[in-house]
């Protein structure tokens, strides 16, 4: 919630230096930077630390954390800031306190759900992120008018009071309060495939983590969870597909408002309002991308297919967007769902998946560390992403139309081989021919 709130500032339309001027879209995105590449740095450690100590705590150290800075940004507005130096500073410390939160999120749900009905359950549970961009946008929006200083003072207040919350009640796994651990993936493979299979793969796997016992319960590195098969292509992946996601994020306000809409000006409050759209889309993207993807057992034939159809999906509304009203919100709500239904299933269900797959014995102390290097590389895309933007967009808007065109291509590349593999699995275990019997 409070990522989309630096969208007020971006659309406030009050000059406010240093973001007023010609340059103001370069200080913008350079303040996007700031924050997201803390943010993106921060997430390699907050997932190395998170696998180690108490879940819980940290998670609430981070949210209270990101409120309380966010709370400092605001300020700004009251104390006359004109620094940018005072606003670069407060989003980097800011960015490192967010970034605590993903990977530690990740891993408590997945310590509590199995890989059969992963994919549904975290697209519907990540909807909290589109859920949030919506809230923070109608909140920011809302008080705009009264100072763009509320719109970040009230999101980070919400974020303390729910961090009270999260260290009162959350659970982080089931032993802690009697319940079994979900079904273990290695021990259903062993009854399904028969253990000369699961032999097999480890046989000409366990060389990518050396000699090292692979049953262990301790905590898995940094180096040896980035060399874990699927790592590293979804990563890259992610770094695109967040870039595009984001640049939405922060920029789709500033957008529609100067944007006529069937020949109709819309102010910044209503352009802040209408951006939700796409959040909305991306709540449906997530869930139906889970859904797809256990139903057809293939996370990344799923992500791909949702990534070459946004790519019409986002020229049509680049084109046709400005018609009418009724047109501008469907498109932006399709693209919502097909730019964010990838990056939804990778953030959470893949990253289980790959936190918790056969090569670690679903080692769950690897989960953190694995949700935090993919996501914590999509990130990275996502700093560059506005940054991209905010200089583009001084050429117009066709060309960051194009940049994210390019960036949805480029991650869909990074699939490739996993698709394969997906592929080629599906046909060796008979499932392709079993789910489409027109093929047979």
């Amino acid at each position: 919630m409070i990522e989309s709130n630096l969208a007020s500032l971006e659309s406030s339309g009050t000059g406010w230096a240093p973001f007023n001027g010609s340059k103001g879209t370069h200080r913008l995105g350079e303040l996007d930077l700031a924050f997201l590449s803390a943010y993106s740095i921060g997430m390699y450690f907050a997932g190395h630390v998170g696998d180690r100590i108490d879940l819980r705590l940290f998670l609430v150290f981070g949210m209270v954390g990101s409120g309380l800075l966010t709370i400092i940004f605001g300020l700004g507005y009251w104390l006359n800031v004109h620094w940018l130096g005072y606003f670069v500073g407060v989003q980097i410390l800011c960015g490192l306190f967010q970034s605590i939160g993903w990977p530690c999120v990740v891993a408590v749900v997945g310590n509590w759900f199995g890989k059969a009905k992963r994919g549904l359950i975290m697209g519907i549970w990540t909807s909290h992120t589109s859920v949030g961009n919506i809230i923070g946008s109608v909140v920011a929006s809302g008080v705009l008018e009264y100072g763009w200083g509320w719109s970040f003072v009230v999101p980070g207040v919400l974020v303390i009071l729910f961090g009270v919350l999260v260290f009162l009640f959350l659970v982080v796994n089931p032993e802690d309060i009697g319940f079994e651990t979900p079904g273990k993936e290695i021990e259903m493979d062993v009854e399904v495939n028969g253990l000369e299979n699961l032999e097999k793969v480890e046989s000409e796997e366990a060389g990518l983590l050396g000699e090292e016992d692979l049953g262990s319960t301790a905590a898995i590195g940094f180096l040896e969870a980035w060399r874990l098969p699927g790592v590293a292509p979804f990563a890259f992946c992610l770094f695109f597909s967040k870039l595009v996601a984001y640049t939405f994020l922060y920029w789709l306000p500033f957008y529609i408002s100067h944007t006529d809409v069937a020949g109709v000006h819309l102010s910044h409050k209503t352009a802040g309002i209408l951006s939700t759209v796409f959040d909305i889309g991306g709540v449906f993207g997530g869930v139906l991308a889970g859904l797809i993807s256990d139903m057809i057992e293939a996370r990344a034939v799923t992500s791909m297919v949702f990534l070459l159809l946004s790519i019409p999906a986002l020229v049509l509304y680049r084109v046709y967007g400005s018609v009418s009203m009724l047109l501008n919100n469907s498109l932006m709500f399709l693209s919502g769902l097909l730019v964010n239904g990838p990056y939804a299933l990778i953030t959470t269900a893949v990253a289980a998946d790959l936190g918790t797959q056969d090569l670690i014995k679903g080692n769950s102390r690897a989960l953190a560390t694995v949700s935090a290097i993919i996501d914590g590389t999509g990130s990275v895309g996502a700093a560059v992403g506005p940054l991209l933007a905010g200089y583009i967009s001084t050429r117009g808007w066709n060309s960051v139309f194009l940049m994210l065109i390019v960036s949805i291509f480029l991650a869909s590349l990074f699939l490739i081989r996993v698709v394969k593999t997906e592929i080629k699995g599906m046909l060796n275990d008979g499932k392709w021919l079993s789910n489409n019997p027109t093929a047979q």
